[in-house]
């Protein structure tokens, strides 16, 4: 079972030896960022070429031959997932990987699935690709396999009929690629490196399904084939964004045909704005959009997955995916698995379809050159922890993803408590990068406990962005009547400090910070206000005042940068040598007039500063009366 790890059977090219030079090398070469160049610090070259070595060396340091899986499986008295489970994209690929870092290729966008646009190649791990969209931040970088559907040659959407989005600057209707890699001194990723795929499927653009929200696994949902390439289609919710599409075959366990919800007994939701939601035919339907049902032949449901619990595999770390680690199954449905990272706390387990390419037989990253991390402290002599305090973080990656090569504190650890219940927020990528700020929202909950769907109210300007808790969300029948908390929107002009802005500042701040201590019952919805702030403000639970005071300037400048839309005032921060101590001292004056912040960034941060101040308050006494004199503690921090 286990011949195919051994060295005499690997391929001249996947050679554990030259998998370690090829990774050492891509690590030290790639076009990444340190997160002290991105701060602005100043660094002498000496300096640099010290932060380069100590990021590789301790990404490196871990001597892969010291550690085996075989001896792994039987020192757990496990064994690996049979390789026959796993699918042929889950698999090595059939050949060596020819995609050099600076190649220009066209591919799909994760986070707009019917979106293909023009990419470049931006590192290279073994068989793995991170790929930049050109002329957008690295925050946007992705990860695919060298074999993945996803990607496509240079001018293949000109030759097949799709609309290929270019990048900024440049017009979709007169992009030519050859004057543009001309223009850039790059060259395109030649036609041989990518697998071709000839088999199809019976569905048709334009046909109607069902099928399962997979943001929203509760719900199932009037759906169309809106693209089809091969063996796969684009599903796409009717009068939905493209957020909400992902691409399938006929075999997936997401999609039933038309009627599938009625046979079942199950609730169907109709498509946004439909004018008799309770009442949805699809007969009537179908006529009134011209359209026909996907013909029942096409839906090829697969057989369940093999997997079983205590299985060993290697998968990509969701949270960090420029690593790939040991992993182990430790739950199961009928279509997807649960993976635990081995020696990691189990709060970071994650579900995933079982076809999932992320996911891969034991050997996989040895016979395609990538590192594998083992299990922390797997190794008889441990690799050094590194900067970041997290235990077992070796300060490999970021939160914010590619766009820092690695972190040096818990604000930028993809593992630290404070990231732990973080989701990962990106302003959308064409939406633009816009300040945003904080004004009511609406929350749902059922009876004392609050829900977890949000509801987005819907701003009559256009240039609305959505509240950081995800996108907009589904929400299912039998909400109750709502509570007013926070919501985001989107602040374009810079505050003018006159005495009515610092009335709007004051009001809503009040708004945001007493609401719910003002009420009539304050105990109980202070602590529903209390967690919509954990919630914007992820970065302040469990924080309190007497450790933020012994913050040194770059780390309260780490902290204002790991709030949403304040990246930019992290360094004005540092500029002005704002320690701990200092920090804990501002007003709402001292950020808005002296400071001159936008209201957005303001908001943020001095409603951070009241709630490191009255956190162990909190923490001691619940009960109302604490309450009732929190809300009276906190008036008092208004100093205009």
């Amino acid at each position: 079972m286990f011949s195919c790890l051994s060295g005499s059977l690997l391929p001249h090219w996947a050679h554990a030896r030259w998998a370690g030079r090829l990774f050492s090398s891509v690590l030290c070469s790639c076009p990444q960022r340190s997160e002290a160049e991105h701060r602005g610090t100043k660094t002498t070259k000496e300096e640099e070429h010290k932060m380069k070595n100590k990021v590789c060396s301790t990404q490196v340091s871990v001597k892969r031959r010291s550690w085996s899986w075989q001896q792994y499986l039987n020192e757990q008295k496990s064994e690996a997932a049979p390789l026959s489970l796993f699918t042929q994209s889950q698999s090595a690929p059939r050949r060596r990987n020819g995609f050099k870092v600076g190649m220009k290729l066209e591919g799909v966008d994760p986070l707009h699935p019917s979106m293909f646009c023009v990419l470049t190649v931006a590192e290279v791990i073994g068989c793995r690709l991170r790929l930049h969209i050109d002329s957008y931040s690295e925050c946007y970088d992705f990860w695919v396999n060298s074999d993945s559907a996803d990607i496509r040659h240079a001018g293949w959407c000109k030759g097949n009929n799709h609309k290929l989005h270019p990048p900024k600057g440049h017009s979709e209707t007169d992009f030519d690629w050859q004057h543009y890699l001309q223009s850039t001194g790059s060259h395109a990723a030649p036609p041989t490196l990518f697998t071709c795929r000839t088999a199809t499927c019976g569905f048709r653009v334009g046909g109607k399904l069902e099928a399962v929200d997979r943001k929203n696994p509760g719900l199932v949902c009037v759906a169309s084939v809106a693209d089809v390439i091969g063996d796969r289609f684009l599903v796409h919710f009717d009068n939905w964004d493209d957020t909400y599409d992902y691409w399938c075959d006929g075999s997936s366990p997401y999609i039933h045909p038309v009627g599938w919800c009625e046979e079942q007994g199950r609730p169907l939701t109709p498509p946004q704005g439909h004018s008799n939601p309770e009442n949805f035919l699809w007969e009537d339907y179908l006529r009134l959009t011209g359209s026909t049902a996907a013909p029942s032949s096409a839906f090829t449901l697969r057989a369940p997955h093999g997997f079983q619990v205590n299985q060993k595999l290697e998968a990509v770390d969701r949270k960090n995916p420029i690593l790939i680690r040991v992993s182990t199954v430790t739950d199961t449905e009928n279509y997807r698995v649960k993976v635990h990272y081995d020696g990691w706390p189990q709060q970071f387990d994650v579900w995933s379809d079982s076809d999932h390419c992320d996911l891969h037989p034991v050997g996989w990253c040895q016979r395609t050159g990538h590192p594998l991390e083992p299990p922390p402290g797997s190794f008889p002599t441990s690799p050094p922890q590194g900067v970041c305090p997290t235990r077992g973080c070796r300060g490999v990656g970021h939160i914010k993803g590619a766009k820092y090569t690695g972190h040096h504190s818990a604000f930028g650890c993809p593992y630290s408590d404070i990231n732990l219940r973080k989701e990962v927020l990106l302003p959308d990528r064409l939406g633009g990068e816009k300040v945003i700020t904080l004004v009511p929202i609406t929350m749902y909950h059922h009876g004392n406990q609050l829900g977890r769907n949000v509801q987005v109210k819907t701003e009559p300007r256009d240039e609305t962005l959505l509240v950081p808790l995800g996108k907009r969300r589904r929400q299912a029948d039998g909400l109750c009547q709502p509570t007013k908390f926070l919501c985001m929107k989107q602040e374009e002009e810079e505050l003018h400090i006159t005495p009515a802005a610092e009335s709007r500042l004051q009001a809503a701040l009040h708004q945001s910070v007493f609401l719910s201590a003002m009420s009539a019952q304050p105990s109980r919805d202070l602590s529903l206000c209390w967690e919509q702030h954990r919630k914007l403000l992820p970065g302040v639970s469990g924080v309190h005042a007497d450790m933020v005071q012994h913050w040194s300037v770059q780390e309260v400048s780490d902290f204002i940068e790991s709030i949403p839309g304040c990246e930019e005032q992290a360094k004005q921060f540092r500029d002005e040598q704002i320690d701990g101590r200092a920090f804990l001292l501002l007003t709402q004056r001292d950020i808005v007039k002296i400071m001159s912040m936008k209201l957005g960034p303001a908001l943020k941060i001095f409603n951070s500063i009241l709630m490191f101040k009255h956190a162990e308050d909190r923490s001691q006494s619940p009960s109302e009366d604490t309450s009732v004199q929190f809300a009276s503690n906190r008036q008092s921090d208004f100093c205009f």
